[in-house]
């Protein structure tokens, strides 16, 4: 099958909504996978053995499971029990918290690579505990999560294809409209292979960007 310039031009505007729909599913599961992951790492840390043990169980049963079958659950089973969600916010739900599990470890490494002796120091300096996290803990636990989170993030925008299964219009999800409608599978997901490829690539470069800029990195 040659392949059709014409026929590219013809479908771009369609596959270019479809590309809208991924970063913005990316996006927003992103935010909810990060304050997921924190949510998950303080509860761990939490006192209370019951939470903690609790939390932990959930994490990785989580983990421990696809995300294409949390996602069916999500979308396909919880409106059994009357909570039914846009396939979007649905997707959204399920790439936050599959991820969040695992952006969870990043920050609970980030925090326990915190020497004791600044949690001491702190308070010796009679800070509460805000002030511990927000002036000590974090300032020196994020720099070192860097790469780690973003790395997440870009292995959780090569997973939006999923979210076809769950009809969401994402940039596979059209293409596979597109290709089924005219029976041209070639430039369809030629052009899908390649959304994916520049996007991933301008992605590492941010990454890198972020690890000059903040992270700490050995020369």
């Amino acid at each position: 099958m040659e392949w059709d310039w014409n026929f590219v031009w013809e479908i771009m505007p369609t596959l270019i909504e479809g590309v809208k729909i991924t970063i913005l599913a990316t996006l927003l599961g992103s935010v909810l996978a990060a304050m997921v992951g924190l949510a998950i790492a303080l509860a761990r840390r939490s006192p209370n053995k019951g939470l903690s043990r609790s939390v932990g169980f959930l994490a990785e049963f989580i983990r421990g499971t696809p995300l294409l079958v949390q996602l069916y659950f999500i979308f396909y089973v919880l409106p059994d029990i009357g909570i039914l969600l846009p396939p979007l916010v649905a997707g959204v739900i399920g790439l936050g918290l599959h991820y969040g599990t695992y952006t969870a470890e990043v920050y609970r490494a980030g925090i326990d690579n915190v020497p004791r002796g600044q949690w001491e120091a702190a308070k010796a300096c009679n800070l509460n505990a805000r002030q511990t996290w927000t002036h000590i803990i974090v300032p020196q636990a994020i720099p070192p999560m860097i790469p780690a989170l973003a790395n997440y993030f870009i292995a959780m925008f090569k997973e939006t294809p999923l979210l076809s299964a769950i009809t969401v219009l994402e940039l596979m999800n059209q293409a596979k409209s597109v290709a089924n409608t005219y029976y041209r599978y070639v430039e369809p997901m030629t052009l899908v292979g390649a959304f994916f490829l520049v996007i991933s690539l301008f992605s590492v470069v941010l990454l890198r960007w972020l690890e000059r800029r903040y992270g700490r990195i050995e020369k």
